[in-house]
């Protein structure tokens, strides 16, 4: 493994972060509503997850769900339940005012581990980019350090999501348009829960 290995892989999962997703939506609504210490902790969250199906996908999980395909389906299955009860929740409360009381940081926390754990595209994601990009056969202190990578970098592009997002511009604007955004988000958040149901 050499720099240029994990140059071309933080490139890939930056454009991978950053894409429009239940991660990335479900952490700029967390901060906008609930502050930057819980936009922080959903982001932690996220990303422990993704290093974690990254680990997986290192030690031949992609295997396993191409030799027990009905693993795969129910995760599917669960994922996009999940997905479609996040958006029912957002399109529910999209006209209520925003609470005073921030969202507890454990909670956000465990909010995004869930969404990561139930998204079993992400651990295929991994295997496609550490195929194309990685050497085979590597050795596990190598393995061990792009995990460590990956979650290094999930965490700090959250972190810089929150401080970014937990502006009081950007607050203001989006009290002025909360009803419009967070409809928005529940129908893209809905629309992958179906996506996830029905794709084979």
């Amino acid at each position: 493994m050499s720099i240029e290995h994990v140059v071309a892989f933080n490139i890939a999962l930056i454009a991978a972060i950053a894409s429009p997703g239940p991660a990335l939506l479900v952490a700029i609504q967390t901060t906008l509503r609930s502050g930057r210490t819980s936009g922080i902790a959903i982001g932690c969250g996220l990303g422990l997850m993704a290093a974690i199906w990254t680990m997986m996908a290192l030690l031949g999980l992609q295997a396993v769900f191409q030799i027990v395909p009905w693993a795969y389906a129910a995760a599917k299955f669960i994922g996009a339940i999940y997905l479609l009860y996040i958006a029912r929740g957002m399109w529910r409360d999209a006209r209520d005012r925003i609470e005073t009381k921030t969202q507890p940081a454990r909670h956000a926390f465990r909010q995004g581990l869930l969404i990561n754990v139930l998204n079993p595209k992400s651990v295929l994601f991994a295997a496609a980019v550490l195929i194309v990009i990685f050497p085979e056969n590597m050795a596990l202190l190598d393995k061990s350090m792009i995990v460590l990578n990956h979650l290094v970098v999930e965490v700090l592009f959250y972190t810089l999501l929150a401080f970014g997002m937990n502006t009081q511009a950007v607050s203001n604007r989006y009290l002025k348009a909360k009803v419009y955004i967070d409809r928005t988000a529940s129908v893209v958040l809905g629309a992958l829960g179906i996506r996830l149901l029905v794709d084979r």
